[in-house]
């Protein structure tokens, strides 16, 4: 769903009604430090930074980033450091801390759980991340976009707060050469904590093959899956084997892109399915089948509690409403080579225009490729930057065409866009599951927008 899409007042309310809410754990040290540098103006930052188990942590990051009042809606946004293999104080002290904010609201008033979501394939910001939502007392891990083998057993490092590391994909690395990021969560813990809560542990996945992979070589358990189709939102598993696009240009899947349920199933483990499921009747289906349940996005990413400015959901539950719509699924637009679903839209990136307007730069760069330089190190490069940028460091050039910065983008979509020189504002980029097409069926009569209760009653209907 995006970054701060399911913030901590969506999965809060999801969690209310009965249900797992879960947060995006994407990119919430800039979240964090944006919203503080917007003056935090419900107090709520604040609040879950008070209760920050490392007062001085909470008052260096207040320091730095806290502006009474606001910034000036033209002033560009303080920048933080980027993700690095070892990240400064002040880094690790952002995303610990935003973390744990971010769960520590979510789980305010009820007595239900709340998980956190994060991409395999962004590496450097996991450990400290993950340790962050853990202070909180997260109850549930999910984790999808690669092969998150190596996470079980870093919860399990993490929750006797032992030091951890993370092997890094890294390209180009020769036989023999690897690279770990490592993370010490020792000047985090609390003087009166000896263990923290094991979170439990699901793997979002398309394909049995990588549900038995994980079921039986993970150095620990996991605990569960969610099963994605392509039809979900975000990114997408590339279809498997070689294949091509259709006439719209999307990629072509096919039977080998079904997974075995059935060989799932036989794992004995819970497991939801998700992409496309948000209905009463494919939800008693799943249920029907073995699934626990099912995983929804789209339908809570449109709705009252989400993080997505007000004027693209209303822009949004209208052409839903007229059943104008489109997304495509872009082989091109994420820097990570996986195809990514994109909500075309007038004024945002998915605008040919507004893309071609936009100077190419990658400043957050959390979807950055690490690649091994001829002097041993690693360096990172981003195939939405600068293309002699990127090819100065090795890239091919190729590689460059239509790829958007969707870091930037889906910051803007949260209403946190960064503003550039002669007060160009980064344009959002919105990404949905093709279950757009039928939201404004979760609209009540008299209404122009709908809650997350309002999406759990239709469901259990």
């Amino acid at each position: 769903m995006g970054v701060a899409v399911s913030g901590w007042p969506l999965a809060r309310a999801v969690s209310q009604a009965g249900q797992l809410g879960v947060v995006s754990g994407t990119a919430l040290d800039t979240v964090l430090a944006r919203r503080l540098q917007m003056g935090d103006k419900d107090g709520k930052m604040r609040e879950a930074l008070r209760n920050f188990p490392i007062p001085e942590v909470a008052e260096r990051i207040l320091e730095s980033y806290f502006v009474p009042g606001g910034k000036s809606e033209n002033a560009p946004f303080k920048s933080k450091s980027l993700p690095a293999i070892e990240p400064n104080r002040m880094a690790l002290d952002l995303l610990v801390a935003a973390n744990f904010c971010e769960v520590f609201l979510a789980k305010q008033g009820h007595n239900g759980v709340v998980g956190v979501n994060l991409l395999e394939k962004i590496q450097l910001p996991t450990m400290p991340s993950l340790f962050g939502a853990m202070l909180a007392g997260v109850d549930y891990v999910l984790m999808g976009a690669g092969i998150p083998r190596a996470i079980p057993a870093i919860l399990d490092s993490l929750s006797n707060f032992a030091p951890t590391e993370l092997k890094l994909d890294v390209a180009g690395a020769g036989s023999g050469q690897e690279f770990v990021t490592r993370f010490n969560p020792a000047p985090y813990r609390p003087q009166d904590r000896q263990t923290l809560q094991r979170p439990f542990f699901i793997a979002i996945i398309s394909s049995s093959t990588l549900a038995l992979t994980l079921a039986r070589k993970c150095s620990s358990h996991v605990d569960g899956f969610v099963v994605e189709a392509p039809t979900a939102g975000g990114h997408n598993a590339p279809p498997r084997g070689s294949w091509g696009l259709d006439e719209l240009g999307q990629p072509v899947y096919g039977a080998r892109d079904i997974p075995d349920l059935e060989q799932i199933r036989e794992l004995g483990l819970p497991f939801w399915l998700a992409g496309g499921r948000a209905s009463a009747e494919r939800l008693q289906d799943a249920i029907n089948f073995g699934a626990s349940g099912i995983q929804v996005g789209t339908a809570f990413a449109f709705c009252d509690e989400s993080g997505i400015d007000p004027a693209i959901k209303k822009r949004v539950l209208e052409e839903s409403k007229r059943g104008s719509l489109k997304v495509f699924t872009d082989p091109l637009a994420s820097p990570t080579g996986y195809p990514f679903k994109v909500l075309e839209l007038t004024n945002t990136l998915s605008d040919r225009q507004v893309y071609e307007e936009r100077d190419r730069l990658c400043d957050l760069g959390y979807l950055r490729e690490a690649y091994a330089k001829e002097d041993g190190s690693v360096g990172f490069r981003c195939p939405g930057e600068p293309v002699d940028d990127y090819v100065r460091k090795g890239g091919d050039s190729t590689a460059t065409i239509g790829r958007k910065c969707v870091c930037n983008g889906l910051l803007a979509t949260v209403e946190m866009p960064q503003i550039r020189k002669q007060g160009f504002c980064e344009p959002p980029l919105v990404t949905s599951g093709d279950a757009i097409l039928k939201i404004a069926e979760f609209l009540t009569p008299g209404h122009e927008t709908y809650s997350a209760t309002d999406v759990v009653n239709r469901l259990l209907s």
